[in-house]
């Protein structure tokens, strides 16, 4: 063939190319994996694979602007779980956690194992055969390390701030005394090293649910959690000066200095605009207006008067979280179910010593009805939708998948209390099978409460019985509205977190299908909002279909999105990446092709050979 001939034609599909511009009926054809000519007509003779794209839907790679893949990456640089859904670029080191800087381990502490372990909900079995694979020891080394494993994404990433504290003071320093000012010197020349090395930023993390799991340290928070403003000022003066990107999540116990850390994108204050990417724009189960004030805030923000830049991270679908018994991300918040956490995965008599401790038991209580009943602030706050906290403890919330007896599986807890309670005062037949029967006869009689129901389950079960709540969007009644926000940003999927508990890795798919059902136009919106706007607000050369770009593309058949829910769709597997389980999304049929660096990787349903043995993505350095 010809030096002019095409590798691939893609015809007659439906263009939706990022640029916010309605959708157009064209012909893409890609040579030596970039994009060589758009239009119509193009000849078929001139390829040598050519695609019909008739029916379907062809625009830019997704982007997931928030993963916690820094330890997949390199254990399956492919990163099949990603791909499938059509993201072609992943953006790691969120949440000031990360492996740019090597392994860090120093005596019995180990850094990523410390950290990740109940901030990500990662079993230490997992992270202990991620950490095997660094062999880096610095973050020049880290982006390098990309062009030498068949990557299947293009990755860019955030120093984290955690790891960038124990990389200059060591762990234990980095969480007992502030740093010297000479630490503070190198902090600021690591960062602006890696600034030039090409990283999007710099993340922090204000989550009060973000603890250590190393003794004698399971009460302490990690390290980013304890830099006072004056370092943080430093630090961003250096992604200032580079126009990089701040990601960070609110300190939202103290809503004052949330407030004043938030200022920081203050252009007028602070001399230069900083460019800053914040959790979440989600409507919460218990804070049902909390996102409105969050978004007036940085409307207010970007405004002439501040000259700010800040944008809230947006999901795009309902925030479904899972637990094992009690252990999830959401009770850490707790201060009693989060001590029941800190203990080891596998330590039961642990869990059972102190569930049958009187102390413990007054403390859990105590815990579990904080602001949910009496006459008391508190109380009243939650009414107004202020609760101190976000932790979920109602039972009608609470919906099995998992249980111990296989009937309540899709029942909320409270359908089973309620039927426990009728069961107790004589209602022998409310027990609909010989194992529900036991399961009844073996609690506590009276019942008497929801606390005393959830200590029982504790007590019988441990972390052999599941269930998810809904903690925000839920039946995503607000969803479209906030991912259409000028000051929210989509593409938060947190894809690799939690992996027992959250599956997220489709919610840009998700995205799509909500602006499905309004209209063409809102999808022209919705692509750009998840290609070209993230692409151009990192710094990064991605998220185009323009001639010269790199192909990374996504094709997807609309007829079946339609009909698609995600909800439908999250399997719990064992994933023998991991020797472990873990929550996962499937929309196949959705997604049809996938192109990264203008090969096909998942094409019909299945992944293609090229996927983890060929170098197709690459290391995304900020410009």
């Amino acid at each position: 063939m010809s030096e002019s001939t095409w590798d691939t034609l893609i015809r007659n599909a439906l263009v939706i190319d990022g640029s916010g511009t309605a959708p157009t009926h064209q012909d893409i054809a890609i040579k030596n994996g970039r994009i060589a000519a758009r239009g119509t007509g193009l000849p078929a003779s001139e390829a040598t694979d050519v695609v019909d794209g008739e029916g379907r839907w062809v625009m830019p790679g997704l982007l997931d602007i928030h993963t916690h893949l820094d330890l997949e990456v390199d254990l399956e640089p492919g990163l099949p779980e990603v791909v499938r859904h059509g993201t072609t670029s992943v953006l790691v080191g969120n949440c000031s956690l990360g492996t740019c800087f090597g392994r860090q381990q120093s005596g019995d502490q180990n850094p990523i194992v410390d950290c990740f372990t109940r901030v990500e909900n990662i079993p230490k079995s997992v992270l202990r055969k991620c950490v095997e694979t660094v062999k880096w020891d610095n973050t020049g080394d880290y982006l390098d390390h990309f062009d030498d494993v068949p990557l299947g994404p293009n990755v860019g990433a955030f120093i984290p701030h955690s790891m960038l504290r124990i990389e200059v003071m060591g762990l234990k320093d980095s969480i007992s005394r502030d740093p010297t000012d000479s630490e503070l010197a190198q902090m600021e020349a690591l960062l602006e090293e890696g600034m030039n090395q090409g990283y999007v930023g710099m993340s922090t993390d204000g989550l009060p649910f973000h603890y250590l799991a190393n003794e004698p340290n399971t009460d302490k928070r990690i390290p980013t959690q304890f830099a006072k403003f004056g370092e943080m000022k430093r630090l961003m003066k250096v992604l200032r000066k580079y126009d990089r990107v701040w990601q960070t999540t609110p300190i939202i116990e103290k809503r004052s200095k949330a407030l004043l850390f938030f200022l920081l994108t203050s252009g007028r204050l602070f001399g230069k605009t900083l460019k800053t990417s914040a959790l979440s724009a989600i409507e919460f189960v218990l804070t049902p207006d909390a996102h409105k004030g969050l978004l007036g805030f940085a409307a207010l923000m970007n405004s002439r008067l501040f000259k700010g830049n800040i944008h809230f991270q947006a999901l795009g679908t309902n925030f479904r979280v899972w637990s094992d018994g009690i252990v999830s991300p959401l009770y850490e918040e707790l201060d009693s179910t989060c001590e029941l956490i800190s203990k080891e995965y596998d330590d039961v008599e642990g869990r059972k010593a102190l569930l049958n401790d009187p102390e413990f038991i007054r403390r859990f209580r105590e815990d579990w009805h904080y602001g949910r009943r009496g006459r008391n602030f508190a109380h009243l706050k939650t009414k107004l939708g202020l609760p101190d906290n976000l932790v979920v403890r109602d039972l009608h919330l609470m919906i099995f998948d998992g249980a111990p007896v296989s009937e309540w599986d899709g029942e909320s807890m409270q359908v089973v209390f309620d039927r426990l309670e009728r069961f107790q005062r004589g209602a022998a037949d409310e027990a609909r099978s010989d194992a529900e029967r036991d399961a009844f006869e073996k609690f506590p009689r009276p019942v008497g409460d929801d606390a005393e129901f959830m200590l029982h389950m504790m007590r019988e079960y441990d972390k052999s019985f599941r269930f998810w709540v809904d903690v925000g969007n839920a039946g995503n009644h607000a969803t479209l509205d906030l991912l259409l926000y000028k000051h929210a940003m989509p593409g938060f999927n947190d894809s690799g977190a939690h992996i027992t508990n959250m599956a997220f890795f489709d919610a840009n798919l998700m995205s799509l299908k909500l602006a499905q059902a309004q209209s063409m136009d809102t999808v022209a919106t919705m692509v750009k909002r998840l290609t070209r706007e993230p692409a151009a607000f990192f710094g990064l050369d991605v998220g185009t279909l323009e001639i010269g770009a790199q192909a990374d593309i996504t094709m997807l058949d609309p007829a079946v999105l339609k009909t698609w829910d995600s909800n439908d769709n999250r399997i719990f597997e064992h994933r023998e990446l991991f020797m472990h389980k873990q929550m996962l999304n499937r929309s196949d049929g959705v997604v049809d092709t996938v192109w990264i660096k203008g090969e096909p990787v998942w094409r019909g349903g299945t992944f293609t050979s090229a996927l983890g043995s060929k170098p197709l993505g690459r290391a995304l350095r900020a410009a």
